[in-house]
């Protein structure tokens, strides 16, 4: 499966939807991200029901900021519309694989009473 572009128009609704979402924020003049950019999209191809979407920094500045990445690449995971995961750095491949199976493995109802829990706690 290929990997979809988001921009700050697109990024709420793909990431509030169900199922595991990944973006990868990165941009073309990132190092880094230009070795992990090939891992995210073998990834993505090999978990067709997972989505996968990138953001250019560069061209959405505005998202960038909004969501305080510093660094890139810098990975998040949502799933069921809650984030799970954020964490600049690039991966090996094989921590990716393992990132997706634990976020697979999770309870989201446990997750989402834990959330109601502290919401209710302040």
């Amino acid at each position: 499966m290929a990997t979809t572009e988001l921009t700050f128009d697109t990024f709420e609704s793909t990431v509030t939807g169900d199922g595991i979402t990944i973006v990868d924020f990165w941009a073309e003049w990132c190092g880094p991200c230009k070795m992990f950019g090939p891992i995210f999209d073998q990834t993505a191809d090999e978990n067709p029901d997972v989505t996968f979407a990138k953001v250019n920094t560069e061209a959405e500045q505005q998202l960038a900021g909004s969501l305080g990445i510093m660094s890139i690449p810098t990975l998040m995971i949502f799933r069921d519309g809650i984030q799970l995961f954020a964490q600049p750095g690039a991966l090996p491949k094989a921590a990716l694989d393992d990132l997706l199976s634990q976020v697979r493995a999770l309870d989201m109802d446990d997750i989402r009473s834990k959330l109601a829990e502290e919401s209710t706690d302040n």
